[in-house]
């Protein structure tokens, strides 16, 4: 393994999750009224409709999938399921659900590029996200095919065992990558950069998304009618 292997590898995904919670909590305290999504609904519904839902459909059960099957030890579930089978579990489900994403990012994308009002509103952060989602859709299922070289599991232990190390400050996550594609490599340098511009783009609404399950657990509110304060006979002539 070479420097840059060990930088981009080793030392830039905690600089990415670093400017990812950092910069999302400074952009909240400071720049709340850019908090959102920047809908472009009203200037064009139709496509938007297909595109954010087959996008939104794909990307959170990838984002939910990886995060499950890369950080959870390989122990917790060798009981129940191979290294194998739960790769080739991952291979469908991620293939099915990483197409449903492709294809409506490239909706989205299409949308922003060729629809003159929608490309005026739109900001240089905007089209640039969105061709970075693509191009990582795309490595993404590239790393299907490469996959099926190995339905052993051995590699995908190994990019597991990566994640679990960095996440748990532990040495000799970089050496588990030499024999890794440099499609699975650019795919995980992609999405670890996503994660650094994470705070400078409207994907911060995610935020937003995740805050709202506060209200599960929040206490009723107590609304009082106004009635209780007025006097039998006010409450009488309104009555008439």
């Amino acid at each position: 393994m070479n420097g840059l292997d060990h930088f981009l590898f080793g030392i830039y995904p905690y600089i990415a999750l670093s400017v990812f919670l950092l910069g999302s909590l400074i952009r909240f305290d400071r720049d709340q009224y850019s908090w959102k999504s920047d809908s472009s609904q009203l200037l064009r519904a139709g496509q938007l409709r297909w595109g954010s839902n087959l996008f939104h459909l794909g990307v959170l059960f990838l984002f939910f999938g990886h995060s499950v099957g890369m950080l959870t030890p390989h122990f917790l579930y060798e009981r129940f399921i191979s290294a194998g089978d739960k790769q080739l579990m991952a291979m469908v489900s991620g293939g099915v659900f990483g197409v449903l994403g492709f294809i409506g990012v490239t909706i989205l994308l299409h949308r922003r590029l060729v629809d003159e009002r929608i490309r005026a509103t739109s900001k240089t952060t905007d089209i640039v996200l969105l061709a970075l989602l693509w191009l990582q859709f795309a490595l993404g299922l590239g790393t299907i095919p490469l996959s099926a070289q190995h339905l052993d599991g051995g590699m995908m232990l190994k990019l597991a065992e990566w994640a679990q190390r960095i996440v748990t400050f532990r040495g000799g996550a970089v050496e588990l990558l030499e024999e890794a594609s440099w499609v699975f490599k650019t795919h995980m340098f992609l999405g670890m950069s996503i994660f650094f511009i994470f705070p400078f783009t409207r994907l911060v609404h995610v935020w937003s998304g995740f805050g709202t399950l506060a209200y599960v657990v929040r206490p009723y509110q107590l609304v009082r009618s106004r009635r209780l304060g007025m006097s039998p006979r006010a409450s009488a002539s309104r009555r008439g």
